[in-house]
């Protein structure tokens, strides 16, 4: 399943098609410039995608070796994969060495033993081990998150001496904005930015005018972690350091977006019951998909079973009063919604941070305020409805369910994220389908139950 290219993107895709089956060097030469590394990496995916992987690797060897490195990094990892079974080792270390240590990293891994082996013994020795150490954490940490091409200064430098030290490092630093300050064993004491180093004058110290409380993380720190403190104190590159506080890496502010997108897709994957997706949604084969969303829309199958044998256990009163269930749907929909509502909020509160554990029972009670006053204003809404269709009796049962259920399913979607992290588990499998199974069951129950009790007392 390949995915959609933009109508521009199609475009220049038959351009390129058609200039190399008629070896026209001269248009792919006047072409491919024009089009951004990032654009030209979807044109090669598509081209992956549809098993047309010789026209790929065609258009891919016209490149000039930087733009290679910078196209191949735009490619997503399974096209990655396939390119590179095709490419020699020798020109896929050139590729590997005008990437940023961090994309290095990231495609080092996709390769068995025997092609790493085989690429790090052309590599040079600094780059072999630089490679091996990014490399070597492990993923979803800090570690595998950042780059080791940065730019640090010694202390005890002048203005003057640490431009000259900047010059000489940025052609190959990941970001040159912000500039750190290291001790003779390496230990990150301080940073500034560019700006700063730009405008001191020539023969002021850097240890005068740089920033003693760096904000930084240690290596072993989850990847949303930093996310979360690069989004927190809005920096643009988050300096990563080992257990003895030596500088080994940076986090970039993309690196760290790219990290909150990923985290927020999973958490919607996860809130409807779906698993982890490798790919997005238009490229993940059929069996895998099917796969991901079977599971749990089969376990819910069986717990819509307690909504039938509660309606089963109450048939007398169904019998005695059919109106009642014309408004089944309603309620225990309205309860859905309401549990959906809370255990969203409260997942995505988790996720950022927002609230914890220690929050729960201030969140309780307002939750209860909320919940009850949206009961009440749900059950006003309902009840004349309820006059209509079976009366009085009808109505004040309508109405006190109303009530019962959306602060019941409120209340449970607000909890059960807590349940969840309490246990161990990720409080995004308390997702919709989840909660408004249970309330549907539950509500089933709350519903009958007072009907049963109201009307034997009329």
């Amino acid at each position: 399943m390949s995915m959609n290219l933009s109508p521009t993107l199609e475009t220049h895709k038959h351009v390129l098609i058609r200039a190399l089956a008629v070896k026209d060097q001269a248009l792919l030469d006047e072409r491919l410039p024009e089009i951004r590394s990032a654009d030209l990496a979807e044109i090669l995916d598509q081209l992956i995608e549809d098993d047309d992987l010789a026209t790929a690797l065609a258009l891919f060897a016209c490149l000039p070796i930087e733009r290679k490195a910078s196209v191949f990094g735009h490619i997503p990892s399974d096209g990655q994969e396939r390119l590179s079974a095709s490419i020699g080792d020798g020109d896929l270390v050139r590729i590997l060495d005008r990437m940023g240590s961090d994309e290095r990293a990231d495609v080092f891994k996709l390769f068995d033993d025997d092609r790493k082996e085989a690429l790090l013994r052309r590599m040079a020795h600094r780059e072999r081990e630089a490679l091996k150490r990014l490399a070597s954490y492990e993923e979803g940490t800090a570690g595998a998150l950042m780059t080791s091409d940065y730019v640090a200064i010694p202390s005890g430098l002048t203005v003057a001496q640490a431009i000259m030290r900047v010059r000489q490092t940025a052609p190959d630093a990941e970001t040159v904005y912000q500039i750190y300050v290291i001790d003779n064993q390496g230990c990150l004491i301080g940073t500034m930015s560019l700006r700063q180093l730009m405008v001191a004058r020539p023969q002021a110290l850097i240890d005068d005018l740089m920033i003693h409380d760096v904000i930084k993380i240690g290596v072993e720190a989850e990847q949303e972690e930093v996310a979360r403190v690069v989004a927190r104190y809005d920096l643009l590159a988050l300096p990563v350091i080992d257990a003895e506080q030596r500088l080994i890496g940076i986090v970039t502010h993309d690196d760290a977006m790219d990290v909150v997108e990923t985290e927020a897709t999973e958490d919607i994957h996860k809130g409807m019951s779906i698993g982890q997706l490798k790919d997005g949604v238009s490229r993940v084969p059929l069996w895998s998909l099917y796969r991901k969303r079977v599971t749990w829309l089969v376990l819910l199958v069986f717990g819509n079973l307690f909504s039938g044998a509660g309606i089963a256990y109450f048939e007398d009163t169904i019998a005695a009063q059919v109106s009642l269930v014309f408004f089944l749907p309603l309620l225990i929909g309205s309860g859905g919604n309401a549990g959906a509502q809370a255990a969203t909020l409260m997942v995505r509160g988790m996720a950022t941070g927002d609230v914890g554990v220690k929050d729960w029972g201030k969140l309780l009670g307002r939750e209860l305020l909320v919940a009850g006053s949206l009961g009440l204003t749900m059950a006003l809404a309902v009840a004349p409805i309820g006059v209509m269709r079976g009366g009085d009796a009808i109505a004040i049962v309508v109405a006190i369910s109303m009530v019962s259920i959306v602060l019941f399913g409120s209340l449970l979607g607000m909890c059960l994220p807590f349940v969840l992290n309490r246990l161990g588990w990720d409080p995004a499998t308390a997702s919709a389908p989840l909660v408004t199974t249970l309330i549907d069951a539950s509500g089933v129950i709350i519903y009958f139950s007072i009907a049963t009790a109201v009307l034997a007392g009329i």
